[in-house]
C-alpha cells in the first residue's frame, strides 16, 4: 500500500494549526505558588494537558489522565507498545516580546508564541501524524500511545508520578528537538553555589537577582545596594556606562543618594547552549567586582566573575571534560540570588549551575570538583537531588535504523547521528530517542523571547512522523 502522506497532512493542515493555536494560548508556565491537588504543577500546565488530552478524546483516541500529572491518547492492539512523548509545560515568557507570547500570531509563516517550537507545535504535528493513521484504518501490530506531559521543563516529576501508574512503552521518541535524529543525550545535574548574607564593606549589597529557570541563560540581571556615600554613586554611575559601552550588553543605573538600583539586559538561550546567549548576571557580577564589597555580598559577587562569567564548559571550576563521542561539558548558570541578611543562613543566597556532562563524568566528581574550586571563595556546594545519567541509542538500532530511513526518504538528505545537551523525554526509555521537529539549519528560539516555529516545518514533520510512526506500528 503506497500512502501520500504529504497529501494527507495538506488536507489537514488547517485543522492542525487551528488545533495548535489553541493550545499555544494556554499559560502554560509552572506555577509552584499555585500548586493544589488538582494541580500537581499549577493550573496552567494541568489546563494545558487537559488541552491536549480533549483532543484525543474529539478524535475517537482511548484516553487516560493520571491526576492531572500526565495523561495518554492511545489506539492500536499488539503485544508492543511504541511510545510517543510530547510536553504540554513551557518555560517563563520573560521579556524582550514582540509579541503577546501567549496570543500566537503567524508572519512570514512563522507562529510565534511561547511553546510554538518546545514543544506544543512539535507535539501537534506528532498528534496529527497518529491521527492520520487512525482515520485512514491502517492495519497495526502494536500499540501507539502518545504520553503527555506536563513538567519536563523543570523537575520531570509528571514522569515519575505517570511510570509510578503506567507501564513503560518498549520502544519509541519524543519529538522535542531536532532532526534527523538525536540518539544520544548527555547527563543532566545542578548544583547549588551557597554563600553568606552578611555585608563587611564599604559597598552594601541588598539585592541580586538573575535568571528565571536553571535551564535558561538569563536575559537580565537586577542588583540593588547602597554605595559610601553619594559622590561614591554617582562615579560609579559613570563606571558602569563606561563598562556597558565595552560589553556586548545594554543597562540601566539609577540612583538616589547612596541607594544604587542596576539592571543588565543581556541574551536569553536555552541552558543546554550557553555559549549561545550572554549571561547577565555574571556580566553584572564582573562590573560589581571592581567595587568594595565584604563579606558574603563579595563571596557571591567574585566566585559569579572569577569562576563563573563565561565558564561554559567548566574550565575555571576545574571540572572540565571532553568525550570522543558525547563531546564537551558544558555549564549554565542559570538562577543567581542574593538578599542581604545578618543571621548566616544560605539558603536564599545561591548561584546554580546546570551541567550537561558527557560519558566520564559523574555527579558526584562534579560536586566534589567544584567544592575544591570555590570553597575557598567561601561558597558551599549542594547537589540536586535528580541527576540524569548520559544516555545512548546505537545506530545500529532498529529504531534508530528506521527514523533515519523515513527522514532520508522525506527530505533526500543523507542521515547522522546527533548527541546534544539538551534532555528529552526520549531518554526515557532504554530504547527512545529525540526526533524532530526542527530540521537542519533552523534558529533556534527555545527559551528565548520571541519563539517561533516555521509552519513548512510544523508541516513537513507531520508528514514525517505519520510515516515513520506507521513503519513502527504495523
Amino acid at each position: 500500500m503506497t500512502i501520500d502522506w504529504k497529501k494527507e497532512v495538506e488536507a489537514r493542515k488547517d485543522d492542525l494549526l487551528n488545533d495548535l493555536i489553541d493550545l499555544l494560548k494556554v499559560k502554560s508556565e509552572r506555577e509552584d505558588d499555585k500548586v493544589t491537588a488538582d494541580a500537581p504543577f499549577g493550573p496552567g500546565p494541568r489546563d494545558a494537558l487537559l488541552h491536549m488530552l480533549a483532543y484525543g478524546e474529539r478524535d475517537g483516541f482511548t484516553v487516560k489522565n493520571v491526576d492531572n500529572y500526565a495523561g495518554h491518547i492511545e489506539f492500536g492492539e499488539g503485544d508492543e507498545t511504541l511510545g510517543i512523548f510530547g510536553h504540554m509545560d513551557v518555560v517563563p515568557a520573560g521579556d524582550g516580546w514582540a509579541t503577546d507570547p501567549y496570543d500566537p500570531v503567524i508572519k512570514d509563516n512563522k507562529i510565534y508564541a511561547r511553546g510554538s517550537s518546545d514543544d506544543k507545535g512539535p507535539s501537534m504535528a506528532a498528534y496529527y501524524g497518529m491521527k492520520i493513521i487512525k482515520e485512514l484504518g491502517l492495519p497495526l501490530s502494536k500499540k501507539i500511545r502518545f504520553v503527555v506531559g506536563s513538567d519536563e521543563e523543570s523537575g520531570w516529576g509528571d514522569m515519575d508520578y505517570y511510570f509510578e501508574h503506567e507501564e513503560k512503552p518498549d520502544f519509541g521518541f519524543s519529538p522535542d528537538a531536532e532532526f534527523p535524529i538525536i540518539n544520544g543525550e548527555k547527563g543532566n545535574v545542578t548544583l547549588g553555589l551557597h554563600f553568606q548574607g552578611n555585608n563587611e564593606g564599604a559597598y552594601q549589597l541588598q539585592q541580586f537577582t538573575a535568571g528565571l529557570r536553571e535551564n535558561m541563560v538569563p536575559g537580565t540581571a537586577v542588583a540593588k545596594l547602597t554605595a559610601p556615600s553619594t559622590e561614591a554613586a554617582l562615579e560609579m554611575e559613570k563606571a558602569f556606562f563606561d563598562y556597558v559601552e565595552g560589553q556586548p550588553v545594554t543597562g540601566t543605573i539609577e540612583t538616589e543618594n547612596e541607594e544604587v538600583t542596576i539592571e543588565l539586559v543581556g541574551k536569553g538561550a536555552h541552558g543546554a547552549s550557553p555559549q549561545s546567549g550572554i549571561n547577565a548576571g555574571t556580566f553584572l557580577a564582573v562590573f560589581l567586582d571592581n567595587f568594595a564589597f565584604g563579606g558574603g555580598a563579595k563571596q557571591f559577587i567574585h566566585t559569579a566573575a572569577a569562576y563563573v562569567h563565561e565558564d561554559f564548559y567548566g574550565e575555571k571550576l576545574g571540572v572540565a571534560h571532553e568525550d570522543e563521542k558525547m563531546g564537551k561539558l558544558t555549564m549554565n548558570a542559570g538562577l543567581f540570588a542574593f538578599k542581604a541578611n545578618q543571621s548566616g543562613v544560605q539558603a536564599d543566597n545561591f548561584i546554580a549551575l546546570n551541567f550537561r556532562y558527557p560519558q566520564g563524568v559523574t555527579a558526584e566528581g562534579l560536586e566534589i570538583g567544584i567544592e575544591k574550586t570555590v570553597g575557598m571563595e567561601g561558597a558551599t556546594v549542594t547537589r540536586n537531588e535528580r541527576n540524569m545519567e548520559p544516555h545512548y541509542v546505537p545506530i545500529d538500532d532498529p529504531l534508530v535504523k528506521t527514523l533515519l530511513e523515513v527522514y532520508e526518504e522525506h527530505t533526500g538528505q543523507k542521515g547522522y547521528e546527533q548527541i546534544i545537551g539538551g534532555g528529552t523525554y526520549g531518554r526515557l526509555l532504554k530504547r527512545g530517542v529525540a526526533y524532530g521537529a526542527m530540521f537542519p539549519g533552523y534558529t533556534d528560539t527555545m527559551h528565548q523571547a520571541n519563539e517561533f516555529m516555521s509552519l513548512d516545518d510544523l508541516f513537513n514533520a507531520a508528514v514525517i512522523y505519520a510515516d515513520v510512526i506507521y513503519r513502527l506500528a504495523k
